[in-house]
């Protein structure tokens, strides 16, 4: 282990492949900082292109033996890990908390989030059925089998290290596909340790290589150009996205992607305004604001515009910012100083233009990647802030007038991840769950993932589902027999 710190980090510090901690061939490593203080806490194997084409020489030599396993067999190592990762959550938490920077109460609640995608495809994995009829014309049998995709290619995120993979990383094994993982830079200890985690509960070895990398692009184009990957799952931005959908297309690989969002969060005239509050602080400030279904843009019925950003930057103003690890934290630092000057470019911009600080409004200063939790009131309906994913604690509100402007205003982006309404009209409600252009819809909840439910968005927001049923099926292919007895 090579500790840039006294730190200790409860996982190997190299490239996990075919089961064993190994070096990148060339000997690069690359320091992991905690966004908190800017002090590296570890150093990390640097996959080159030969890593990773060994990562996927193990998962190749992993897949049939693994795609033959029964079914029940692989359903019982997923819940093995679901209860080694409840059971070691706590260390878990603290080392999501020591790279991402994220407070401990949001790095315990991942761990709890991530932990259910073990639980249940451990439960999916026996439900891969196929079917038998027979054809309309009556001359033979339609027999339509389900088997998995081949070896994938997993790349994730920073702001949830273990949320992230084990959203891809358990569906993919319920299916019975191995998987080549690519973490974030930012936060590879993670996926380490899950890997680590999964091969404790029995999982065999070359099912789940993990290959962090500071040399993303040029790693995963070697990967998805190698004839033995047949599926990439990707979540990230989504101009890289776009980047990753075209080297897919060269040799055809079956893709999911979640990619960019920019929620908008509905406040009608009739909602309950403290609810929506406390619905707009879980929408707005999970993780800092750095997740993919943060509320992003808050349009409010006017004649309650005013209370509810009052009541929001109240809310917002009391939280506690610091140290993802110290007492009392609830609002750790962003992940990296690029993160913090783009939220602040946008703020500054907005104020310039006419809008106004609630609270906040401004870079906290001092050591660490930190910004003050901030609520901006008279922003334009055609204000640039509304355009970007903002990855940060910025809730800027605009005054609507009617449910059409407001349907209007929540479409006019070609993101569509997730959207929240808040009303005390049922059939408003659902009536808007209808109309609006994105994959989920929150009805009086600031919170939609569940892992039971289909994850994913439409429009540029991205393709495939992750989670529920739909994301076994996306590990999956029907093959179709035509037979006659």
């Amino acid at each position: 282990m090579h500790n840039a710190t006294t730190t200790p980090i409860p996982t190997h510090t190299d490239l996990h492949i075919a089961g064993r901690p190994a070096p990148a061939a060339d000997g690069s490593r690359f320091p992991v900082h905690d966004p908190a203080t800017g002090a590296a806490i570890a150093e990390v194997a640097d996959a080159g292109v030969d890593d990773a084409l060994r990562a996927v020489d193990a998962a190749y030599e992993a897949a049939d033996r693994w795609a033959a396993t029964p079914p029940r067999s692989r359903s019982e190592l997923l819940r093995k890990a679901f209860d080694l990762m409840k059971n070691q959550g706590e260390e878990l938490a603290h080392l999501i908390t020591a790279e991402s920077g994220k407070a401990l109460p949001d790095a315990r609640a991942e761990v709890a989030y991530a932990a259910e995608f073990f639980r249940w495809y451990a439960e999916e994995a026996v439900r891969a059925t196929g079917s038998l009829t027979t054809a309309p014309s009556g001359g033979h049998h339609i027999l339509v089998r389900l088997q998995p995709v081949g070896v994938c290619v997993l790349v994730t995120p920073w702001n949830f290290p273990a949320a992230m993979a084990t959203r891809k990383i358990a569906p993919a094994l319920a299916a019975g596909c191995t998987v080549v993982l690519k973490p974030a830079s930012d936060t590879p200890l993670t996926a380490l340790y899950v890997a680590t985690l999964l091969e404790e509960a029995g999982v065999p070895p070359g099912v789940v290589n993990v290959v962090p990398a500071r040399r993303s692009g040029t790693v995963v184009s070697a990967l998805l150009h190698d004839p033995r990957v047949r599926k990439l799952s990707f979540t990230g931005s989504t101009e890289v996205g776009r980047v990753l959908l075209r080297e897919a297309a060269d040799r055809v690989v079956n893709v999911s992607m979640e990619l960019g969002g920019n929620a908008p969060f509905l406040v009608f005239a009739d909602a309950d305004l403290d609810a929506a509050v406390e619905g707009a602080l879980v929408a707005k400030m999970r993780n800092a604001g750095a997740a993919c279904t943060a509320a992003n843009r808050f349009y409010v019925q006017a004649p309650v515009a005013e209370e509810f950003g009052r009541r929001l930057a109240a809310r917002m103003s009391a939280l506690t910012v610091g140290p993802g690890a110290a007492p009392g934290t609830e609002v750790g630092p962003l992940i990296n100083a690029a993160a913090v000057d783009k939220v602040d470019r946008l703020v500054r911009a907005a104020l310039e233009r006419g809008a106004k600080a609630l609270t906040g409004g401004a870079h906290s200063g001092g050591a660490g990647c930190f910004y003050t939790p901030t609520v901006l009131s008279d922003i334009r309906p055609d204000d640039p802030i509304l355009r970007e994913e903002l990855f940060g604690p910025v809730a800027p509100i605009v005054a609507f007038d009617s449910e059409e402007e407001a349907v209007d205003c929540a479409n006019s982006t070609d993101m569509g991840l997730v959207s929240y309404v808040y009303t005390g009209d049922l059939a408003r409600g659902l009536r808007l769950g209808e109309r609006l252009e994105s994959g989920m819809v929150g009805v009086n909840r600031g919170l939609v993932s569940d892992p039971a439910a289909p994850f994913g968005g439409i429009k540029q927001s991205g393709i495939g589902r992750e989670g529920g049923h739909e994301g076994l099926l996306d590990h999956l292919e029907a093959k179709y027999v035509a037979v006659d007895w």
